[in-house]
């Protein structure tokens, strides 16, 4: 009999997972921003609200980035989280959190090939609105 019977096999499996990757040497932590490193926020309107194969082709795209582009470090991806409070718009498809080292990073990102040919290949045709926030950690 299962340890945990209430859990789903899949749920079971998931912490199982989990824990051997925390016991495994190459699982670790990301490392906590530094000051002077450039958070970059990308928010999403889709041409087609909730199209989960578009939003599937945008977070591997950017996940792509990720040892192609020098300076980043990170790239975070995932979909809205509903919300009843007023001061939080709910209301975009998709959100983008890619940490670079310095603004120096940040600035080769924007005209680097591989962020160039997403936009015009991936994001463009496929965004109705985006709204992008950059932060400089403290």
């Amino acid at each position: 009999m299962p340890r945990h019977p209430s859990r789903p096999a899949s749920r079971r499996l998931l912490s199982a997972g989990l824990w051997s990757c925390l016991l495994a040497t190459g699982c670790q932590a990301p490392p906590a921003a530094r000051p002077g490193q450039v958070d970059h926020v990308v928010l999403v309107w889709l041409q087609q609200p909730g199209d989960a194969a578009t939003i599937d082709r945008m977070c591997a795209t950017a996940q792509s980035f990720l040892g192609a582009i020098p300076g980043l470090l990170s790239v975070d991806c995932g979909t809205v989280l509903a919300s009843d409070r007023a001061i939080v718009d709910d209301s975009f498809d998709l959100g983008l959190v890619m940490r670079f080292t310095d603004r120096a990073a940040l600035d080769a990102y924007e005209v680097h090939p591989l962020h160039q040919k997403a936009v015009a290949e991936v994001l463009g045709p496929n965004a109705k609105r985006v709204v992008v926030h950059d932060l400089l950690v403290r």
